[in-house]
């Protein structure tokens, strides 16, 4: 009898690796199971109890596999189709891409309409130094906004260097001064005046 089992086990599904049974593989092994206990019971017949608790056992055991063996076929059926969905997208975007007059873009690439006139004309670059450039020239004004604006209140005196000298030795100098040497002139011409009485 043990040589029977053994012939049936070469054949059987429980040399199948897991991931590959199908739900028919699950038949075979109940058919197999179902066989054996057949065999136990009509050979101890004393233990019938036993063997009938250990058969509801098995089915309960052999129908949680047909189900995880059901839902595997579907899971890999699902995947199988999702391949071949992908494949002719792939496919078929080749194909799109390998149209005449098209060029290859990548991910570093920048698609620009020529005949757009709001199209961008400078690189980043060049942008950055003109900002850092307008940035500079601004900061520039408003210190000499603020110099101009000290000059006018009379915070700061304009300084000497204003003062330039000229061929014919004349001196020009900058309003401020101009006024500084009118009162000296008008008060030489009050002391000259008291000097000649």
């Amino acid at each position: 009898m043990e040589s029977e089992p053994e012939d049936v086990m070469s054949d059987s599904p429980f040399d199948k690796d897991p991931f590959q049974m199908t739900v028919e593989d699950v038949y075979d092994i109940s058919h197999v199971i179902g066989q054996d206990l057949l065999t136990i019971n009509k050979e101890a017949r004393g233990a019938s109890d036993i063997v009938a608790g250990l058969q509801f056992k098995i089915v309960r055991v052999l129908e949680v596999l047909e189900t995880l063996v059901n839902q595997s076929s579907l899971t890999a059926e699902e995947l199988k189709m999702e391949r071949d969905n992908l494949k002719a997208e792939v496919e078929r975007l080749l194909k799109e891409g390998s149209q005449p007059g098209q060029t290859d873009i990548g991910p570093d690439k920048m698609i620009i309409d020529l005949t757009d006139p709001n199209r961008p004309r400078f690189t980043m670059q060049e942008l950055r130094e003109v900002l850092q450039e307008r940035n500079k020239l601004k900061v520039q004004l408003l210190v000499a906004q603020d110099e101009l604006q000290c000059y006018k209140s009379g915070v700061i005196p304009p300084p000497e260097d204003h003062i330039i000298m000229l061929e014919n030795e004349s001196i020009i100098s900058s309003p401020r001064s101009n006024e500084g040497n009118k009162e000296k002139s008008s008060v030489k011409r009050l002391f000259s005046f008291k000097q000649e009485k």
